[in-house]
């Protein structure tokens, strides 16, 4: 359905953005106005062979995004394929400051990459290792309302607390599964009271810390049933306190209340193709006539394991990276929703 109401809530479908300039996004990132940053990576990218590099795509893709579809826009991309500075090869994370620089962090260099607005390079931060300030498969980062980056440390097991600049700050959690401990965390948001959500993947669930990384409450468990989770890749917070987390395995986006109560869950609307993929489908007859043998286009609206997510506040609306189908799907949180009433 394209409008879901739940628990006072309305969720109204807007519409795809995707195609030719979006592969294989994997985090986005909301700016000024209509900007919207997209990060992307392919799996080719760590294949060394010449044919190949033309074809990689680690790099942030610029676009408008007003309300209306099909008024998008590209408008470019910056960084590419490599591991000199300014360059990424394995991307994961993206985030945001007051400033609209770019934080991006990069699985196989262990480090974070800032950017500005543009795209020009400003500060590289991170190294590999398991010491105080040292990075094994960096995925998720957020920033706080001081600008203090915290930076999910994947493969150690924990979340590290840095300045804009690098500084190391604090760490918590560790390998495990009890109150506090992690699985390969991977997403990370934080909330108006600096707050700090954490996707743990391989434990399914989502943990609360506080601003000083102490435990709060955890939420989901494995499984496919409404709430639980399978291997959650990304979490955001809405000013009004609702969490929104990326459950990859299940190919969907779980809503929870501010005390980690089940909301709904978005499973993909986009009934309609976004404008680029609909132009590649106009320009070849053999995949108009395929599509039209088809019994039915329905899994083609559905998400294909999403993985990040972000909640543009500016509009009221949540942006997520359909990773497989290589687009956004984006939904409107409506305020006042009224039911139209209809006499028979």
């Amino acid at each position: 359905m394209l409008t879901t109401v739940a628990k006072g809530r309305t969720f109204d479908f807007s519409h795809a953005v995707g195609g030719l300039y979006m592969p294989s996004p994997i985090a986005v990132a909301a700016g000024e106005g209509d900007m919207v940053y997209v990060l992307s990576r392919q799996y080719e990218q760590i294949l060394d062979v010449p044919w190949n590099k033309a074809a990689t795509a680690a790099q942030v893709n610029r676009f408008t995004v007003p309300d209306t579809p099909g008024d998008e826009e590209f408008l470019g991309r910056f960084s590419k394929y490599g591991d000199s500075e300014g360059e990424l090869i394995w991307p994961s994370g993206m985030a945001t400051d007051s400033d609209e620089n770019l934080y991006i962090t990069d699985e196989w260099m262990n480090r974070v990459s800032v950017f500005n607005k543009e795209g020009e390079l400003l500060d590289v931060w991170g190294k590999g290792g398991n010491g105080d300030g040292e990075l094994n498969k960096p995925s998720g980062i957020a920033l706080d309302s001081n600008g203090d980056a915290y930076v999910v440390d994947s493969l150690n097991h924990r979340v590290q607390k840095f300045t804009k600049s690098g500084e190391y700050l604090a760490q918590f959690g560790s390998l495990g599964v009890d109150e506090g401990e992690f699985n390969a965390p991977w997403g990370i948001g934080c909330d108006d009271d600096d707050c700090v959500y954490v996707a743990d993947h391989k434990n399914h669930r989502v943990q609360k810390f506080d601003a000083d990384g102490d435990f709060a409450m955890s939420f989901g468990s494995y499984g496919k049933g409404r709430g639980q989770l399978n291997r959650p890749s990304a979490v955001v917070i809405d000013p009004d306190g609702d969490v929104y987390v990326c459950d990859w395995g299940n190919n969907r986006v779980q809503v929870y209340d501010a005390d980690g109560g089940f909301i709904t869950s978005l499973v993909g609307d986009a009934q309609q193709l976004a404008k680029w993929h609909q132009e590649q489908v106009d320009a070849n007859i053999d995949v108009i006539k395929a599509r039209r043998r088809v019994y039915t286009l329905e899994p083609e609206w559905r998400f294909a394991m999403p993985t990040g997510l972000t909640f543009d506040t500016a509009k009221s609306r949540l942006l997520v990276t359909d990773t497989q189908r290589g687009r956004l799907q984006i939904y409107s949180k409506v305020n006042g929703y009224l039911e139209a009433q209809f006499n028979l």
